[in-house]
Parts: structure tokens; sequence; C-alpha cells
């Protein structure tokens, strides 16, 4: 069941369970999936999965007005053996991971000029990260991104956003079967950028698929992961950090949606918030369809209020229709700093604003460490300390 507590004021945490129940996930969107903007009406700010964004700061991203233009630049990096194409939206291989699910994202589709798919082939197992650099120059954009893995391929991608930009994105994951992929997405955008993106994941028979969101930057950034099993035996670890500063507003909406039997999911969201009107918003639904038997899944959001004026919204929801499964949680809880943790490190000598300082690195550290790049979680541990100066300096 939900759990929620030490629930500072002006947050809000909460749960929902339902067995067989007639409505999903899926349906709870306000317009079926659709490759055509025209498919979806201009949000208005009551619909379910807008409700928490403040639309007037997309910049036009969610009602076709926002100007397009070179705002952006894209370098990728792979080792030897991968394939890099530009394409059209003509290519049979975009969408096969997931339309999209909101007027963003459709409009991004609608509105991108080239796709860039990046190939792995089988069985080819990279010792080396494949690297996508986004970054951008003050103008607005659309993009479309694909990485592909043949049939038992490794790789690790590190997508990285950095600069200024008003950017609306779909990015798909293919795994072919028996393939393993990492990714590893930063959003360490300028104070005034926008950035709303959609990722797909498709995960073939026996693949594994680890997801990595790390949120620092942008004014507005709003994320929607959504992972789908093309197989039995898929694996899906989404694990996401972000620290929302002064006036930022962070979402994140995931979907797991378990279609296929004897698959397994993980979540776990870890976000820290400090400054006034800073904002974070996680949203996490996990459907498990009445043909998915054999599902164990679990998704936990923690969230770490360290001055006044922030705002968590955390919603976990589960949805089960079938009773044949091996597990099924969730968890959310958001508070402020654990007082025994800090008595205890103070007791033993420690400084409080050093505690302080141990203790936010405690609450990040189980993830920073799992991400597997050496100079990414360098630069993590490097961010987190800036923020924590501003935090708790």
């Amino acid at each position: 069941m939900a759990e929620a507590q030490n629930i500072p004021v002006g947050s809000t945490t909460a749960g929902s369970i339902a067995v067989a129940a007639e409505s999903t996930v899926a349906t709870r969107m306000s317009a079926p999936p659709s490759f055509d903007v025209a498919d979806f009406p201009v949000p208005h700010g009551r619909e379910e999965e807008w409700r928490f964004t403040p639309l007037e700061r997309l910049r036009g991203l969610h009602d076709g007005t926002a100007a397009t233009g070179e705002g952006v630049k894209v370098a990728i990096d792979v080792p030897e053996g991968v394939r890099v194409e530009a394409v059209g939206r003509d290519d049979a291989r975009l969408g096969r991971a997931g339309k999209p699910v909101d007027r963003v994202a459709a409009q991004a589709y609608s509105s991108f000029e080239q796709a860039s798919v990046v190939t792995v082939p089988k069985e080819t197992v990279l010792t080396e990260p494949i690297r996508i650099a986004v970054h951008g120059e003050g103008g607005a954009a659309y993009g479309h991104q694909v990485i592909e893995l043949g049939a038992f391929a490794e790789a690790v991608v590190v997508i990285d956003h950095t600069g200024d930009a008003v950017l609306a994105a779909n990015v798909e994951y293919v795994l072919g079967d028996g393939a393993k992929l990492t990714v590893v997405s930063v959003q360490d955008w300028d104070d005034k950028a926008v950035y709303v993106a959609q990722h797909n994941a498709l995960i073939g028979r026996d693949a594994s698929f680890k997801s990595v969101v790390v949120t620092f930057g942008g004014d507005l950034v709003r994320l929607h992961p959504r992972v789908a099993y093309a197989g039995t035996g898929g694996e899906a670890e989404l694990l996401g950090l972000y620290f929302t500063d002064a006036g930022q507003h962070q979402e994140h909406r995931l979907l797991v949606d378990h279609n296929v039997p004897h698959c397994k999911s993980n979540v776990v969201y870890k976000g820290a918030l400090q400054g006034d009107d800073a904002h974070a918003v996680w949203i996490g639904d996990v459907l498990i369809e009445a043909k998915a038997e054999g599902t164990d899944t679990y998704e936990m959001n923690r969230n770490l209020v360290l001055t006044d004026g922030a705002r968590v919204d955390s919603v976990p929801n589960l949805e089960i229709e079938t009773g044949e499964i091996v597990g099924a949680g969730h968890a959310s809880a958001t508070g402020r700093f654990d007082d025994e943790q800090l008595f205890y490190l103070m007791a033993r000598g420690i400084h409080e604003k050093d505690a302080r300082r141990l203790v936010v690195r405690g609450f990040f550290a189980e993830l920073v460490q799992q991400i597997g790049v050496p100079d990414i979680e360098e630069r993590l541990i490097a961010k987190i300390e800036e923020e924590l100066e501003a935090a708790v300096g």
C-alpha cells in the first residue's frame, strides 16, 4: 500500500491501488496516443496529466506558438562498430517504441526535421559509452532520437543536456532479445531553459533496461519516461535523481506498462528541494495488465525538503488486473532532515553544517553509485556539493 510520512506544509503525497480496474493508466490521458498533433486539444491545465504543470512557462510548446529555429546542436560520439544515421520521419524505425501521449510530444514528432538513429549491431558488447551531447543555443527546437540495440548487444548511453533552449523531444530505446542497455540522461540546463520530453522504451525478451535520469538545471523540465515489454523475461530499472532550486519546476511522470507475462520493474526516484517556489512533481504509474501474469514490480519516491517555500507533489499509482503476480508495491515519503541522524553525527563532534551535508550526500549516494560511468558520477557529486553550498552552507 502507499506509504506517506513526515509530509511538510506545501507538499502532497497520494497513492492508489486498483485491482481489476475497468480503467487503465493509459486511458487516464485526455486523448488516445497519436503521432498527429491535431488529435490532442490544447491543454488548459485542468487535465489530469497537466494539472501540476505551469503552462505559461512552456513558452508555447503546448499550443503551437513556440517559434522553431536553430536552437539546439546535437553531437554524437560512438565507439567503433556503432552506426549513426540522420533520417526523415518516414523512416520505419521511428515510433516503434511508442506513440506520443500528449500534445507537446505530438508537436515534437510533427515538427522535427531530422531524427538521429543510433544502432548497436546484434551481439556487440561496447566497452566505452555512446555519448550524445545536446546543447541549447538560445532558440526553440524539436528533436527525435532512437537508440536501438540488436539481440544480445550491450551498451551504455550518456545523453547530456546543457545550454539554453526551448526544446520538445521524443527519445526511443528499442532493445532486442537478450540486450542490455543503460541510459544516463543528465538535465544540466541553464536557468532559463525549458525542456519537455517523452522517453519510450520497448524491452525485448529477456532484455534488461536501466534508465538513470538526473535533473538539476532549467526553468522548467518535464520528463515522461514510459516502458513496455515486447517479450517475456524483460527487466526495467528506472532510477532518478533531482535537485530542485528556487523557482524551478521539475516534473517526472513515469509509466511502466506490464503488458506481457513474467517481467520485472523497479523504480527509485529521489529528490531534494530548496528555496522559494521550488516545485518538484513525481507521478509514478505502474499498470499490470490481465495477461501479465508473474509480474514483479515495485516503485518508490523519496523527497528531502531543505528549506521553507518548497513544494513536492508525489503520486504513486498501481493498477493490477490479475491476481497471478509475484509481487507489487509502491511507496512515497517527503520530509525534512532526520533529526536523529543529525543528532548522531553532531554527538560525535561533527559541526551541524557538515552533518547536514553528510545526510544529503548519503541520501543520494545509493543512486549515484549505480550510474556506472565514473566521469558522470564525479560530475554529479561535484554538482550536489555545489547545490549544498547554497542549501546548507
